[in-house]
């Protein structure tokens, strides 16, 4: 108990330390870009950020709809919107919220799964859960968010990087649902059936950024026994 209250400790100071820096040099979330990545004000938000993120998984009380609104506003104010080839060098890449908040960068896939994993380690089960390829209609582009199924045959909340507030699927007229997983299978659409059809290649990707989650510590072990 005395080294857990110890490390918080230590992480609240760190994070406040962060914090005046980052007062200090007048930033804000989209000027991160500006600040040298090897430099020491970019370790301390960077810090800063995963110090908060890991507050944020300790407030573990509310109900479930609390507990998304308090992720979702968490990520989408804690992440810029980068692309994959300016943040990671590679044209399309799965990060962990580990690495995610690190950067503070990411492109939409990062922002939802982000989400996903912070919400399971909030108890959310993940049967709730949806990472959800849409098609944005008024950018005409491929587009991810997170949909939360309060029960298998209700209408989703769309957690989104593009609009702050939660809404029900209904109501994104903006957003064409293609298909849509989690760790229980593939989805067309919205539809409450898994697919039977599997995809191989996305199955492989899943399973990559999971066991690359589990390795950084953004998804805990699973219980033994």
């Amino acid at each position: 108990m005395l080294a857990t209250t110890r490390l918080l400790a230590r992480r609240t100071l760190g994070a406040a330390c962060a914090l005046l820096l980052y007062l200090n040099a007048g930033l804000s979330a989209a000027d991160e870009s500006t600040v040298s990545s090897g430099s020491a004000l970019a370790s301390a938000l960077s810090q800063s950020r995963l110090d908060a993120w890991q507050g944020l998984l300790m407030q573990t009380s509310g109900s479930e709809r609390e507990r998304l609104q308090r992720v979702n506003r968490f990520i989408n104010r804690s992440i810029v919107h980068g692309e994959d080839a300016e943040v990671w060098g590679e044209a399309d890449y799965w990060a962990t919220p580990q690495e995610t908040l690190s950067r503070g960068r990411g492109d939409c896939e990062d922002f939802a799964i982000a989400k996903y994993f912070s919400l399971v380690r909030l108890g959310v089960p993940s049967a709730k859960l949806r990472l959800t390829f849409v098609k944005a209609l008024q950018r005409q582009q491929a587009h991810m968010v997170l949909a939360y199924y309060p029960s298998p045959s209700a209408e989703p909340l769309i957690l989104d990087n593009l609009q702050q507030q939660i809404s029900p699927a209904g109501q994104r007229h903006d957003l064409l649902p293609v298909y849509a997983f989690n760790n229980h299978g593939i989805f067309l659409g919205s539809a409450p059936q898994r697919q039977s059809k599997q995809s191989p290649q996305l199955l492989s990707r899943w399973q990559d950024v999971s066991a690359r989650a589990l390795v950084d510590g953004s998804t805990p072990p699973m219980p033994q026994g």
